[in-house]
């Protein structure tokens, strides 16, 4: 199996310099994104693949669920370099869909230490879904819950000091909260986005309530 990927990746690299000789040599000077993705560590959900973005269009984090947390040291150094340094002008927070995690979170289940991870999930259920018991969940209901996630871990981005400051510095970034399909391929906006230091979120453009 590890000799396939090895396989694939000498297939990919020379397609690449049929393409571009100079594809590699300008590809290793140095990136240049415009957007910072935070998405769910499911391997069905590759940024740059359902993006149809190439390397080095988008600088990417991932964990379970993807989550916002404000002692994740990890995500908030991803978030800080892509900020300060790389001067990203988009963040993307997305879910999907079928999300394991968000399944997880409100099965009622005692599963090791991801039940500290998820609980900000379960928070979201608490606060949005109450009627909901735990472990009784449709999958809609859970993919609702997602999208509900997804709005609130915009929320929770929007209030760290790395964004206060930059905001408060006059950079122009926003950040958004989609979700992906995973029975259709597509990218949905939640209209959620955040731009500015009072965390005003930007009103969806008429016809897409």
């Amino acid at each position: 199996m590890l000799d396939d990927i090895f396989a694939r990746n000498k297939a990919w690299s020379k397609k690449r310099l049929r393409k571009n000789v100079d594809y590699f040599e300008c590809l290793s000077v140095s990136q240049n994104p415009d957007y910072l993705w935070i998405g769910c560590s499911d391997s069905r959900v590759p940024a740059n693949v359902i993006t149809g973005l190439e390397p080095g269009d988008i600088f990417v984090h991932c964990n379970v669920a993807n989550l916002i947390h404000p002692t994740d040291l990890n995500m908030l150094s991803v978030v800080e370099f892509a900020v300060q340094q790389l001067r990203v002008k988009h963040i993307i927070i997305c879910g999907h869909h079928g999300c394991g995690g968000v399944r997880a979170a409100v099965s009622g289940k005692r599963l090791g230490s991801i039940d500290h991870w998820l609980q900000p999930i379960r928070e979201v259920a608490d606060a949005h879904f109450a009627d909901h018991g735990r472990g009784d969940w449709e999958n809609l209901d859970l993919d609702r819950l997602c999208e509900s996630s997804v709005v609130e871990q915009v929320r929770r981005l929007a209030r760290t000091p790395i964004l206060q400051d930059a905001w408060d510095s006059g950079v122009e970034i926003a950040i958004h909260g989609w979700v992906y399909g995973l029975k259709d391929g597509l990218l949905s906006d939640l209209n959620c986005t955040r731009t500015g230091r009072l965390n005003r979120m930007v009103k969806p453009a008429a016809g897409t309530e």
